[in-house]
This record gives C-alpha cells, sequence and structure tokens, in this order.
C-alpha cells in the first residue's frame, strides 16, 4: 500500500483505466491535482482551454470521435456549472465523458459557510447529470471511486459519470491500494422466442423500416447484412448516420423516411429512440413495432412494443438475420423503390441552395473518413438531410439536446483524438462566438482543426422563426461581429474569406493540408429554410 496524497491517488487510479489525456482548467481546490500530475513527468498530458465549457466540449468531442472514455477537470461552483452544458450534451448522446471536479474542502460542504467556489449540493447537480456520480473523502477513497465511475460509464446503455474530490483530500497523504479495473457489465442475450417474434413480424411486413441510432454504431455489418437480406430501408438518424453507408441504395435519413412513414407497416428500432416518428408523425394499430436495445427502459416509452429484444445491437441483429435466412423477401423490388424515392426527395430539396452546394464540397474535400462537425446553423440543418455519411462516427451533432456553440471546442477534442483524420466544423456566427476563446487553445496546443464559419450576422434560424412564425418581430437576434480574419490574426492562426462553394473548393482543401488550425469565414445572407423537411407534420393516429 504506497503511501500518497489524493492527488497522486486519482492521478495513479485514472492511468490504470486508461485515462491519460485530461481537459482541465487548474484552479485553487486542484493545486494538489495538477501538482500530482506535474510529478508524473509525462504520463498525464493536460490540454488546458480558456474556459471550463471548452474543456468538458473537448472531452465530449473525444469521446464520441472515439467511443472511448475521456475525462476534463474542472473547479467546483461556477467551474463545474460551466461545464454542464456539455455534460449534459454528453447524456444526450449517450458519451462516456468522466467529470472531474474538486470541490471546497469536506468539513464544509453543506454547511452554507461562503467557501470559495461554494454552491448547494454540487453532487445532486452532478448526479442528474450523469449516470453515476461520488466523492472521495480520503485518499483511499480515490481509486475506488473512479473504478466504480468507469465501471458505470462503460456497462450497458453508455453515459457520462462524474466524481468529487474536497480540496483537503486532495492534499493530504495516506496508504493507498490500488483497485484493478471492475469487469464491464455483459449485455444481456437475445431470448430465442423474442428473437423468433421479432423475425416473424419482418418476414410478414410488406413496408418496413429500420431505424438505427448511436446504440447500434458497432453492428454496421450486421445491419448492412440485414438490409442486403431484406431489402428494407435503413433510416439513420443523428448518431445513426454513417451506421449503414449512405451510397448504399437502402441508407435513407429521416427526412427521406417521412413520406415512406404513413404507409409503413412495421418500424424496426436498433438501438435508436425513434422519438421524432413515434411522438410527433404518429402511429396506428396498423403499424407494428420492434425494439431492440440494451436499455429496457426504453422500450415502452412511447408505445408498447408488438416485440421487444433486450440485447446489444451487434449480436441480436445478427441473430436475427440467422433467423430470417430462407425467408422470401422481393429485396430487388424494394432496392428499386427506394432508389426511386430517393431520386424523388433529391429533387425535391434541390432548392436548398447554396446549401447543398457548400456540403458536396465539404464531403468531396473532407474524403472517405473525414470528420464533420455540426453546429447548428444554415448549412448545418440541411447537412441533417442532405450531406452523405459513409461511416459512423464521422458526422457529429449534439442530439436532441440541440447545443448552440458546442462546435469549436468539441471539434478541438475531436480533432485531438483522431490524429491525421480531417476534421471540419461549421457554425453560424453566432454559435461560433460562444466559445470563439479556444482558437487561443487550438494555437497553443498546435490543433489543426478547421473551423467555417457562415456569417450572416444574426441568430439566423430565430431571427427566420421571429419573421416567418411571429409576423415579423424581429428582436433580439441581430449581431455585431468582429473583423474574423483580424481575429485569426490576433490569435496566431491563418483566416480566409470566400463568398461561394466554388471559392472554398481550394481553401478548404489548402486549410486541411496545413497543419494547424485555420479559420474561413463564409459570409452568407438568408437561404431557403429546410425546416419543411426536418420538422414535418403528423401523418397517422
Amino acid at each position: 500500500m504506497p503511501n500518497m496524497t489524493g492527488g497522486g491517488a486519482t492521478v495513479a487510479a485514472l492511468l490504470a483505466h486508461g485515462v491519460d489525456t485530461l481537459y482541465a482548467l487548474p484552479g485553487v481546490q486542484s493545486d494538489h491535482l495538477f501538482n500530482a500530475i506535474f510529478d508524473a513527468n509525462g504520463a498525464m498530458k493536460v490540454i488546458h482551454t480558456r474556459h471550463e465549457q471548452g474543456a468538458a466540449y473537448m472531452a465530449l468531442g473525444a469521446a464520441i470521435a472515439t467511443g472511448k472514455p475521456s475525462a476534463y477537470c474542472v473547479v467546483p461552483g461556477p467551474g463545474f456549472l460551466n461545464s454542464t452544458a456539455a455534460l449534459c450534451t454528453a447524456q444526450a448522446l449517450n458519451a462516456p465523458v468522466l467529470a472531474v471536479s474538486s470541490q471546497i474542502p469536506l468539513g464544509a460542504i453543506g454547511k452554507g459557510h461562503g467557501v470559495l467556489h461554494e454552491i448547494p449540493d454540487q453532487m445532486a447537480i452532478m448526479r442528474q447529470l450523469t449516470k453515476w456520480a461520488g466523492r472521495a473523502d480520503k485518499p483511499a477513497d480515490a481509486p475506488g471511486v473512479i473504478a466504480q465511475a468507469m465501471q458505470a460509464m462503460n456497462s450497458g446503455r453508455r453515459g457520462p459519470a462524474g466524481i468529487e474530490l474536497p480540496a483537503d483530500m486532495l492534499k493530504s497523504s495516506a496508504d493507498v491500494t490500488p483497485v484493478a479495473p471492475l469487469a464491464i457489465d455483459a449485455p444481456p442475450a437475445a431470448l430465442p422466442a423474442d428473437l423468433e417474434k421479432a423475425a416473424d413480424l419482418l418476414a410478414k411486413a410488406e413496408r418496413p423500416l429500420l431505424f438505427v441510432g448511436g446504440g447500434a454504431r458497432h453492428a454496421g455489418a450486421e445491419i448492412k447484412a440485414l438490409a442486403d437480406l431484406t431489402g428494407a430501408c435503413i433510416v439513420g438518424h443523428r448518431q445513426g448516420r454513417g451506421i449503414l453507408d449512405a451510397r448504399h441504395p437502402l441508407s435513407i435519413t429521416m427526412a427521406e423516411a417521412y413520406p415512406l412513414w404513413k404507409d409503413c407497416d412495421l418500424v424496426v428500432s436498433i438501438g435508436s429512440r425513434v422519438s421524432i416518428p413515434l411522438t410527433v408523425w404518429g402511429t396506428d394499430d396498423a403499424m407494428k413495432l420492434v425494439r431492440i436495445d440494451l436499455d429496457e427502459r426504453e422500450m415502452a416509452r412511447y408505445r408498447k412494443p408488438d416485440a421487444l429484444v433486450i440485447a446489444d445491437a451487434k449480436q441480436a441483429t445478427a441473430a436475427l438475420v440467422e433467423q430470417l435466412q430462407g425467408k422470401p423477401f422481393d429485396t430487388k423490388k424494394r432496392i428499386e423503390n427506394s432508389l426511386r424515392h430517393r431520386a424523388e426527395f433529391a429533387k425535391k430539396v434541390s432548392g436548398l441552395e447554396p446549401q447543398l452546394s457548400y456540403l458536396r464540397v465539404l464531403r468531396e474535400v473532407l474524403g472517405e473518413d473525414g470528420v464533420l462537425i455540426d453546429d447548428l446553423t444554415q448549412v448545418g440543418y440541411v447537412s441533417r438531410i442532405a450531406y452523405p455519411v459513409y461511416k459512423p462516427r464521422t458526422f457529429l451533432n449534439s442530439g436532441y439536446m440541440g447545443t448552440l456553440g458546442w462546435g469549436v471546442a468539441t471539434a478541438l477534442g475531436v480533432k485531438h483524438a483522431v490524429g491525421d483524420t480531417p476534421v471540419v466544423v461549421i457554425s453560424g456566427d453566432g454559435g461560433f462566438m460562444y466559445n470563439v476563446q479556444e482558437l487561443a487553445t487550438a494555437v497553443r496546443h498546435r490543433i489543426p482543426a478547421v473551423f467555417v464559419c457562415f456569417n450572416d450576422s444574426a441568430f439566423g434560424n430565430v431571427r427566420r422563426m421571429q419573421k416567418e412564425l411571429h409576423g415579423n418581430r424581429v428582436i433580439g437576434s441581430d449581431l455585431l461581429n468582429p473583423d474574423f480574419l483580424k481575429l485569426a490574426d490576433a490569435y496566431g492562426m491563418t483566416g480566409y474569406r470566400v463568398r461561394s462553394p466554388e471559392e472554398l473548393r481550394p481553401v478548404l482543401a489548402k486549410a486541411l493540408a496545413a497543419g494547424e488550425p485555420v479559420l474561413i469565414e463564409v459570409p452568407i445572407g438568408e437561404v431557403p429554410s429546410p425546416w419543411s423537411f426536418i420538422e414535418a407534420p403528423r401523418v397517422r393516429g
């Protein structure tokens, strides 16, 4: 049992669990944690940001780009609260992010003495935004608390966890027993009777739709096999984009699925909430529902399924394919119908210019493996329905949380984690300025992400709603921006201004090849609205 400080015990435990990078802002309550990191002689890397939100978003970006646990560290109270926009986004995205927050001295917690950075019951807030949260009250607790947090993050439906480290615990010394990583809970095995019922419904369906989400990102080969066998369209939304390559004839987006919903007789969800179709588009008795999910709580969240399979998506889909072998599917006809439907949809959205042309340039220049991060912007909204995604984890967005301004810092975490893979984030000028200070982090740590800022001098979507839905009551949505090229220069990075997709192509290629962070401003006026394709009305039930 080595004698070490609480800070040393924490660092040793994180390293033992494979966490060797901490996105962080130091502060007085975490001094002794950073002393221990310094004394670890480079074993733990610190990427320090200019704001706690930036640190947390960087950890989130690393986690969603790789699927591996990532960690950030902040001071308590306002520091922790600053990070919670990213933490609740991690919760929405089922991302394995570890929030490490220092804490006021143990004896002062809950006393209301007005200690620096004290807030009432920080742990209660942390618990609401994570799968598991705990506090290490003494150095000997640190290894066990971290082991439990990592086990919770990686077991079952993944998600964030949080730990608190009181300042005096980090400073004090004691004998500490290391705790080996705890076993990850094995996913439940699909029950044969459940699989048989699901297979029977799929075999009998005439117009099935299969929805895949973030819980199926590791099951791409099995889902492709299911599509190839049955001829059913595979609908990828948000975290499900790219599970089936967009170039596959049966791969469609949520917007492409909407016209098919009214006649659909079977919905199969695999690792997906299917929340928008089930709650907005509507259901009725003529539509059967099969759910495949790790999380039993999801099974009847919107309506009771006709068949449920509680299992890992990869294992369950493989078993489903095996069950369906030899069934008489008219796959050729279904593929022809899908290709015809996709062509018709492409005509319907062809007026969304210049957004579509900008997205074509991004797709072509980024290449097969390049990662596009969608902040909330006019071009980004169209990307949800028209940007071809070839592989999972290469089109990243904030999911149902809709976290405006997440893009800049998240892109830094993504790029830091994926190395040589090209990374581009598209932001509007409104969202871009939320975390513009992290350009300093990009330059300081030499993280060569490319930031494309579409500048309409407004919170463009808010302004659109004010005009179209609220009788032209335009208020609080106009923006005064800096000169973005001078801003880039002030941060010591290269900046470009382009005014068309044709101008963007060579500049983007040059930026990605530069090996340094680059800002590209794209002045853009009001553009056609994609919202009739994204927020479609109820069609049944």
